[in-house]
This record gives structure tokens, C-alpha cells and sequence, in this order.
């Protein structure tokens, strides 16, 4: 993991934003002292509408009136 300083990252970020891309982590520090780590983002995953279809199916009493003895615990 490289380290760089706060002055070298504002001259030369598009450069190190070329290395995290390909997979480099590198440290910010500042008099030292690390203070940022660029890292590479994270892909986002495509996600397919439907993927869980046929998982649950809801019951034909769904929406039927609670029993009385369910209606007095909230109560």
C-alpha cells in the first residue's frame, strides 16, 4: 500500500486515481499521519427483476379478520 502526501495527491490525483483503478490502495498522509485511504470502488450488481418469484406464496386468508384472542393482545 502506498503512501502519499497531501501536496503529491492534489498535484498528481488523476494519475493515482489511474493506479486505485487498477486495484492499488493507496494512503493519504498529512505531516506523516495518514488521513484518507483511496481504495477502488465497489461494482454495482445488476439486479433482475423477479429473482424471487415463486418463493413465497401469500395465503388465501391474508387479509381475513384476526381471531379475537390475537385482536386482545394488542389491546
Amino acid at each position: 500500500m502506498a503512501e502519499i502526501g497531501v501536496h503529491e495527491a492534489k498535484t498528481h490525483f488523476s494519475k493515482l486515481l489511474m493506479r486505485v483503478s487498477a486495484g492499488e490502495e493507496i494512503v493519504i498522509t498529512r505531516s506523516g499521519e495518514p488521513v484518507a485511504r483511496l481504495v477502488p470502488a465497489r461494482r454495482a450488481v445488476r439486479r433482475v427483476l423477479g429473482g424471487d418469484a415463486g418463493s413465497f406464496e401469500v395465503p388465501d386468508d391474508f387479509d381475513a379478520p384476526l381471531p379475537d384472542e390475537v385482536l386482545a393482545a394488542f389491546t
